[in-house]
């Protein structure tokens, strides 16, 4: 399986821990996020990784030079000209994949244990075009599920923004947690070009592709997004032991 980790943005958010480096490399205990979801990656066993770059992009090329990748191979989706959001970054990386196996897309700035090779087993067993880790909690904006799991709409609770991609009689708000597997498929299914989100390319295919919500997973997971969610986050990585942390990575 490929995997593509999400590093490339300018970590606004996380300022002033971004002010001189990149989001991916802000540490969390005494590893870097990225290093934190590159040895998650190893463990699950993905041998092909690509990482988009564009925020302090020379720091974290240096960083993955140094860096021990053992059977893993790395490489780089340059993004310094121009920041592509999550769409237009997947489609500018879309050379760099084996396009015979499905892409494991991870953020760099999530921590979790939660067990994703259940996840892959979820998105393989069920026959997925894109499998998305969610779960029930409280976002800025959340995805709508129906009884079967298929993505249906997408809300903004903040400005009351809704998108209804399909009709359902019921339907679950999730939030999403930053980690979601596609079919390469996707990549030629997406009529986007340039700058764009990924979640609304979703929406429109699951108009008429599998696109689920996978919600069957119990543990922890953190967004961290800003420096008061990192200090939190750093209080409980702080807590554990290094067996218990390394469920984590």
């Amino acid at each position: 399986m490929n995997a593509m980790i999400f590093a490339a943005g300018k970590g606004t958010r996380l300022k002033p821990y971004t002010n001189q480096c990149p989001k991916a490399l802000v540490k969390v205990g005494e590893l870097t996020m990225l290093e934190i979801a590159l040895r998650k990656l190893s463990r699950i066993g993905i041998k092909r990784v690509v990482i988009n770059v564009h925020h302090f992009a020379d720091q974290i090329i240096k960083f993955l030079k140094d860096y021990p990748a053992d059977n893993m191979e790395i490489l780089i989706s340059d993004e310094r000209e121009q920041l592509l959001d999550t769409g237009g970054g997947l489609l500018n990386a879309q050379m760099l994949f084996d396009e015979e196996e499905p892409i494991l897309i991870y953020n760099v700035d999530v921590l979790t244990n939660a067990p994703i090779e259940k996840l892959i087993d979820y998105h393989i067993e069920n026959d997925n075009l894109v499998s998305m880790m969610v779960q029930k909690r409280d976002a800025s904006r959340f995805l709508h599920f129906d009884e079967t799991d298929q993505l249906c709409g997408w809300s903004n609770p903040k400005t009351g923004e809704t998108i209804v991609s399909l009709e359902a009689n019921q339907t679950e708000k999730l939030g999403f947690n930053g980690i979601h597997i596609i079919e390469y498929e996707v990549l030629d299914l997406i009529t986007k070009t340039g700058v764009f989100p990924i979640v609304p390319e979703y929406l429109e295919l699951s108009k008429n592709f599998p696109v689920k919500g996978w919600s069957n997973w119990s543990g922890d997971w953190f967004d961290i997004g800003t420096p008061e969610k990192l200090e939190n986050v750093n209080e409980f990585v702080a807590s554990l032991d290094n067996q218990h942390f390394g469920i984590y990575c």
